[in-house]
């Protein structure tokens, strides 16, 4: 990477802006809602080509950069109450090896848990690709040349990861959280007409105990799909970061997807219209500058966390007579069966299960943030949101691991894409089996404690 790249941007180094038009009760000025609080920002854009992720069209090395890539960090929490690190990537996803070897080297530096961690991806068509994550993407082998090049980018995001964490962890002084939720519409529902959405905007400020603001995290259910084009960038959401950032100069915006799994811009796949993410990121932008000179609702304290795993089970794994059929087909259908069938040659045995972790952050009764891994469907975070009340929860997908995608029952029964036919991309033998979707919201009620009211 260049030395811009490496270059580490802290967010009090860099100064604060007081907000203008902030209602008086925005954030309460307790002394007993002070929080010790960290922010970092570091370039992850790559000076060398690497494959894009996301879109198996593109056979070749990326053609230049329309704008830089970012991975962000806020640290919350003093020592005796156990930090958590938020982290924001501008990438299609993480692996779970990445953020397994992330938190093996924060705990040797910083003595966090794997628990107190959560890295979530702003799913950017147009980011470099990572080791392990849709590897069957492209249809085709990815030539040696290409494969090294993936290779050593996963390194440098990893190590930018941790660096990234750790300064945010050194850079925590005192502040004051709070949350708001808000609306905006450019996301629909890509497969069906007038199907499910989750419009809502879930923002969490920061401020210095003086009332200026350092950091701003929000997330949106919708692909970050507006550019198809062969370039770096961060989509609508790397501009919703660069205007929000604009609006409110010195501060630290962070910004992550909802279960926008099915859910695609009204704009649609644009190509090169790098106008149409701008106005996209704009309207994320507008809606931040609403909440803030509004009341949000005051946070105070590192979170209670809660971190398991579960297990996800394919269905009924197709047989070798099945395989063989397949790569009679070609395509990415045939060479995912080619690279089935490899395994079973070698002596391999297929998957049969998903390895799911899940994390909630809890501020009280106030506020809990679910993580979720994967390309979760609009269902769960509707679900979630009715279930144990929407003015609390705050679901975050794509985040800790990007395995597959996760359907809900009705997804999962209508099929499809979303339903099942995107595992050719993802390198997993078949379609998840029935009952997941129960698994799930089971799991994050058990974290959260089912019934807990929301706030009011």
């Amino acid at each position: 990477m260049t030395p811009l790249s490496r270059r580490l941007f802290l967010g009090a180094v860099a100064g604060s802006a007081a907000l203008g038009g902030t209602a008086p009760n925005a954030l309460a000025s307790d002394a007993d809602d002070v929080t010790p609080i960290g922010l970092a920002e570091i370039d992850v854009t790559p000076d060398y080509p690497v494959r894009l992720s996301g879109f198996g069209f593109r056979r070749s090395e990326c053609e230049g950069v329309t704008q830089r890539i970012w991975a962000k960090a806020m640290a919350i929490g003093d020592q005796e109450q156990g930090p958590v690190v938020l982290i924001t990537v501008d990438n299609l996803g993480v692996s779970d090896e990445l953020v397994g070897d992330l938190a093996a080297r924060l705990r040797e530096k910083a003595d966090i848990g794997r628990e107190q961690i959560a890295v979530s991806c702003s799913h950017t068509h147009t980011a470099p690709m990572l080791t392990g994550v849709a590897p069957t993407l492209f249809g085709l082998p990815i030539p040696p040349d290409h494969q090294e090049h993936i290779d050593r980018y996963t390194a440098e995001l990893t190590e930018s990861l941790v660096r990234v964490a750790s300064a945010a962890l050194e850079d925590r002084k005192p502040a004051r959280m709070a949350w708001a939720t808000g609306q905006v519409r450019f996301a629909k529902n890509r497969r069906t007409k007038d199907g499910p959405v989750d419009h809502d905007l879930p923002i969490l400020v920061v401020k210095d105990p003086s009332g200026n603001l350092r950091a701003i995290y929000v997330s949106y259910a919708c692909h970050s799909v507006t550019l198809s084009n062969n370039k770096i960038s961060g989509d609508w959401a790397g501009y919703a970061q660069e205007q929000i950032q604009q609006d409110h100069p010195g501060a630290v915006a962070m910004v992550a997807i909802g279960c926008g799994a099915d859910q695609n811009p009204v704009s649609g796949v644009t190509g090169d219209r790098v106008e149409v993410a701008a106005e996209q990121g704009g309207q994320i932008a507008a809606e931040v500058r609403r909440l803030l000179a509004g009341e949000l609702v005051p946070l105070a304290g590192a979170p209670a966390v809660c971190y398991g795993r579960i297990e996800l089970l394919f269905d009924t794994l197709p047989t070798r007579a099945e395989w063989e059929e397949r790569v009679k087909g070609g395509g990415p259908i045939g060479y995912h069966a080619q690279v089935q069938l490899a395994r079973l040659d070698r002596g391999e045995a297929l998957q049969t299960k998903i390895s799911y972790p899940i994390q909630t952050f809890s501020f009280g009764d106030r506020l809990a943030m679910v993580f979720l891994p994967g390309e979760v469907v609009v269902d769960y975070s509707l679900r979630l949101k009715r279930e144990l009340g929407g003015r609390r929860i705050w679901v975050n997908a794509y985040s800790n691991d990007l395995p597959c995608y996760i359907p809900s029952e009705r997804v999962l029964q209508e099929g499809g894409y979303e339903g099942g036919g995107a595992m050719v991309y993802f390198d997993r033998p078949t379609r998840l089996k029935p009952g997941l979707e129960q698994t799930i919201v089971d799991t994050v009620q058990g974290q959260l404690g089912a019934g807990k009211p929301a706030a009011t």
